[in-house]
């Protein structure tokens, strides 16, 4: 075979004569939607083990009913708050003449960069029995104020921590709306005069509806897969217990395996109030990008902006503060013997976030390519199954993969193939590629869309063949949204929690395992400076927020 032969066959798969999908790439993507979707069925095999009554019984249980209670308490809660918060922040930042809005449309979307089980963290160190506002105030001679500080645990706890680390969804969604809204329409109903919460409720709140609710869906989903918060608040949702359950023995495995069906079946009503909401995000838009000032505060303007700040205090101000503390301060927090940091720790979680990412842009180039050039059922079937794995809470996801290789490949195939598969690198890998697909897909797929089939036509008229134009053509202009989604992902794999202490090999040490090893032995100081890594890590993601000048 002559020198890039190999590479030009490969090419050969993505181009055919009619700038469509040759066969060979539709079976590609085919099959990588068929790989991200094998966890739901090692799932549902082992779901299908259980005997009716005693799958039943699982299911209609105390323990079963009252996490599904909390679970939907929880997501009820949080969702509420979040509109609460973000929407009112949303109207100030692009609506009103607020000082410095451009500074308050970071601050009030940043607390996107802080991992929620890091502020969990954060607020336990801060305001729990041994944290440091305890200690600050026995320190004084006022510690008969402790008793008095509300618990930071519990169902209060859990929705005060993923409000305040998931409201940027809302707020990022309306204020799109809000920027895509047409105001002479707000005029017209100032010239009838209705006041400004008039109009608001009858000309603006109609047309931004459906952006709020599409982040409301987002904050809700997130909080039902959401896993750090809760195991650290100490309250049980679904994926606390799974989680318990999963690392118990006998009957655990049953318990978990039901949970994990219950937790699919909420997501899946989610999902579907999701996809609904999304069809008609466009509805009543189509103007540009407008930030003309409709409402003038007059001298409430900073008074006004104190609103982000308070709210700014709380999501990023104390848990940075907390964890620079933790580092700078000497005390007990560092006095965890074996568990200190070392650098390998981060250089695993790179190591694996770099074989990551170039696994799902890999596997990610013939489902975008083929779900861009073509407008089949199939594509679209395909397309959207690899989002099914992104929407799969990451203990579920664990669960599945623990039975696939504990269970199924042991029996299949024996205890070598087990050992070699169970809580290996590869399967670690393969579990983030199917969590993080979709952010590669979505890149790529949008950059394929960009491409002018005409530049193809042309090369093809000027000799090339397909192999030859699409290597000419179409691969250089649709590398930036590849690159973009090997980013992205890079950055999400290295925070990962549940899908990372349930696959995790066994001495394989990452940032997040570390950190939450740490924080269930007490030692707080040990996990400041990882913590706050990830935080700087997470930072990058927003990057192109901050690089934004769509606003003064």
């Amino acid at each position: 075979m002559a020198p890039g032969e190999g590479f030009g066959r490969v090419r050969g798969l993505f181009a055919s004569d009619d700038d469509q999908p040759s066969v060979a790439v539709v079976l590609l993507a085919a099959g990588v939607a068929a790989a991200v979707l094998s966890p739901l069925l090692w799932l549902f095999i082992s779901a299908s083990e259980l005997a009716l009554a005693d799958a039943l019984s699982l299911l209609t249980s105390e323990t079963t009913t009252e996490v599904l209670v909390n679970s939907l308490a929880l997501v009820g809660l949080v969702t509420g708050a979040s509109i609460a918060l973000g929407v009112p922040l949303a109207v100030l930042t692009v609506q009103t003449d607020l000082p410095f809005r451009r500074f308050w449309t970071v601050l009030a979307a940043l607390p996107l960069v802080v991992p929620s089980y890091i502020g969990a963290f954060a607020y336990v160190s801060a305001f729990g029995p041994s944290g440091a506002l305890p200690d600050l105030f026995a320190q004084y001679g006022l510690g008969f104020v402790n008793p008095y500080i509300p618990t930071v645990y519990g169902l209060g706890g859990t929705t005060l921590v993923l409000t305040l680390f998931t409201y940027p969804y809302v707020f990022l969604t309306t204020r799109a709306s809000l920027l895509s809204f047409d105001t002479t329409q707000l005029e017209a109903a100032r010239t009838l005069n209705h006041s400004y919460p008039q109009a608001f409720r009858r000309v603006i709140l109609p047309q931004i509806a459906p952006g709020v609710t599409a982040g409301a869906l987002l904050v809700a989903l997130y909080t039902l897969s959401d896993f750090g918060t809760p195991a650290i608040m100490r309250l049980d949702v679904f994926t606390r217990v799974i989680y318990v359950e999963l690392n118990s023995f006998g009957v655990g495995r049953s318990n978990a395996t039901m949970l994990s069906i219950q937790l699919l079946a909420v997501t899946a009503v989610i999902l579907s109030l999701e996809s609904r909401v999304s069809g008609d995000t466009a509805a009543g838009y189509g103007t540009p990008s407008s930030v003309k000032t409709v409402v003038s505060l007059g001298p409430f303007r900073w008074l006004a902006a104190a609103v982000p700040a308070f709210v700014s205090l709380f999501t990023l101000a104390l848990p940075v503060g907390i964890l620079t503390m933790w580092l700078v301060r000497s005390g007990p927090g560092y006095s965890g013997g074996g568990l200190a940091f070392r650098p390998e720790f981060a250089t695993n979680s790179a190591y694996v976030a770099v074989l990551t990412a170039a696994a799902t842009v890999v596997l990610a180039l013939p489902v975008a390519y083929y779900a861009g050039r073509s407008n089949s059922l199939l594509a679209k079937a395909v397309d959207r199954a690899t989002y099914l794995g992104y929407a799969m809470p990451g203990v579920v996801l664990g669960l599945a993969l623990v039975f696939f290789s504990s269970r199924w490949l042991l029996e299949t195939f024996g205890a070598n193939a087990a050992r070699v598969v169970y809580q290996s690198l590869p399967l670690l890998v393969f579990a983030y590629v199917v969590r993080f697909l979709p952010q590669a897909v979505g890149s790529t797929r949008s950059s394929v869309l960009g491409v002018d089939r005409d530049l193809v036509g042309a090369a093809r008229l000027l000799g090339e063949d397909p192999r030859g134009a699409f290597r000419r053509v179409t691969l250089p202009l649709i590398s930036p949204g590849l690159v973009a989604g090997a980013a992205l992902v890079f950055l999400t794999t290295m925070k990962e929690l549940d899908t990372t202490l349930i696959l995790h090999p066994t001495g394989f040490t990452t940032i997040v395992t570390y950190i939450w090893r740490v924080q269930e032995a007490g030692y707080y100081g040990r996990a400041a400076l990882p913590a706050l890594v990830l935080v700087a890590v997470s930072g990058l993601s927003m990057v192109p927020l901050l690089t934004r000048s769509d606003d003064a």
